[in-house]
């Protein structure tokens, strides 16, 4: 090849590339899809969830209770902050109770299944003992512990009824026993049928809705089939619509179900229809933290079963969506740790869980919005009330100790390296340094050499 007029060789010019044609940019709703999808398939998604939501729903009532409680707790004499200062204490030992609950091994929560049982029904017994048991709202379901404190057993009944059903179910599944209808349904469901029993001589039968929604959960999770779960779903409705039937109380429950009235004919519905007003003025941002009107004297138990009502006028729709968007976070949480596990046990308590705070937060709320008939059960972690809080922080420190001990999040967690106080494993800065150095710099000639820009 001839040299050119400066006695150098011509410069070889490199060739083209092939033009590659340019990826179509993603749709932001597909990319955030993709994102969330990615996110939610992380190894700890479920146990961040399940301790972030529980703990927010927590404080908010806290807060909640705080400004729904004042007017009452005046106009009993007493201290504006009475109730929040009890709700506050109850907090505190329910946190000590997650915090335990989270850290104990699976067998030690097998192990406590039958002890939690048999005082669940020993205390909910003492409760029909004259002297001992107490009568609120007209359900004798409570027992004195001196002072301004009393416990209600039947919340108990609820966390007994999960790790006892759950451990059952583990063992005969273990033992290849659930193929016969006659062990999936003894003993589950005579002891379910004893805390029922338990529960409806004091009259509550929101908490023995509660209970029946865990036995369904149970039987469902073990793979019941659909006779079974029908008949003992048939037994159990003709049971409720007669003790309905038998109770004019509850028939007037059912009565003030989508009632705009105070007065739906027979029925008093003074209850339903203020949280239907407190729900209607608070428009979409709320009239305010602590600005309710319902809460000062119109609106009944506003700080226990109807203080998502309160809720909603102070917070308005942008709160209550919050608080339902929590739950919902919190269930699906659940959901997954269920069906993640290998572990039986694991797989009947975390969907019993799910399934108690899922169905309880179900009735509560729907009853505030008039959908379904007042039942008197409180919102799960955000209502007044330590022998609700109590039980159910003790159920989300299973959940949490379910979600951490999944394979995938064992070894997220140990891969986790503190960020202060210990060297990391590649060793000093002054070591890591040079080889991050050198490492960028074979990257920057590779990409030089391929002709990337």
């Amino acid at each position: 090849m001839p040299g050119s007029r400066t006695g150098r060789p011509p410069v070889q010019r490199a060739s083209r590339r092939p033009a590659v044609p340019r990826i179509a940019r993603e749709n932001p709703v597909q990319r955030f899809y993709i994102r969330a999808r990615k996110a939610w398939d992380r190894p700890l998604t479920a146990y961040y969830l399940i301790l972030g939501g529980s703990v927010l729903i927590t404080v908010l009532g806290l807060v909640m209770v705080y400004s729904a409680s004042q007017i009452t707790a005046l106009q009993l004499s007493l201290p504006g902050s009475y109730f929040f200062r009890k709700q506050f204490l109850a907090a505190l030992i329910g946190g000590a109770l997650l915090f335990a609950a989270s850290r104990m091994p699976v067998k030690l929560h097998r192990a406590l299944a039958y002890p939690i049982l048999a005082a669940a029904v020993f205390l909910m017994a003492l409760v029909q003992v004259p002297g001992i048991g107490m009568s609120v709202n007209g359900n004798q379901n409570w027992i004195s512990l001196g002072g301004s404190f009393q416990i209600q057993p039947s919340e108990f009944g609820k966390l007994a009824l999960v790790l006892w059903g759950a451990d059952l179910i583990a063992r005969k599944q273990e033992r290849r026993l659930l193929a016969q209808w006659k062990h999936m349904l003894v003993p589950l469901v005579p002891v379910t049928f004893l805390l029922l029993g338990l529960i409806m001589l004091g009259g509550d039968m929101g908490t023995a809705i509660i209970l029946t929604a865990i036995l369904f959960g149970l039987l469902w999770l073990a793979g019941a089939p659909t006779r079974l779960f029908a008949g003992v779903l048939s037994v159990a409705g003709l049971i409720g619509v007669l003790l309905i039937k038998t109770s004019d109380n509850r028939m007037a429950r059912l009565a003030c179900i989508g009632a705009t009235e105070p007065r739906s004919g027979v029925a008093d519905c003074w209850q339903a229809v203020h949280g239907i007003y407190a729900l209607a003025s608070g428009g979409f941002f709320g009239s305010g933290l602590g600005a309710s009107v319902e809460k000062w004297g119109q609106l009944p138990e506003a700080h226990t079963d109807f203080i998502f009502a309160v809720t909603g006028e102070e917070l308005g729709l942008a709160g209550t969506l919050s608080v339902l968007a929590l739950f919902a976070a919190l269930g699906y949480a659940g959901i997954r740790v269920a069906g993640r596990t290998e572990d039986p046990f694991v797989r009947y308590a975390a969907g019993g869980v799910t399934t108690w705070i899922t169905a309880q937060a179900v009735i509560n709320i729907g009853a505030v919005l008039g959908l379904l008939p007042i039942a008197g059960v409180p919102l799960p972690l955000f209502s007044y009330g330590g022998s609700a809080l109590l039980p159910t922080m003790f159920a989300i420190g299973l959940l949490i100790a379910f979600a951490r001990d999944e394979p995938a999040a064992r070894a997220a967690l140990a891969m986790r390296q503190p960020r202060f106080g210990k060297k990391r494993a590649g060793g000093s800065g002054a070591e890591r340094g040079p080889r991050r150095w050198n490492t960028m710099r074979r990257r920057a000639s590779a990409a030089r050499s391929s002709g990337e820009r």
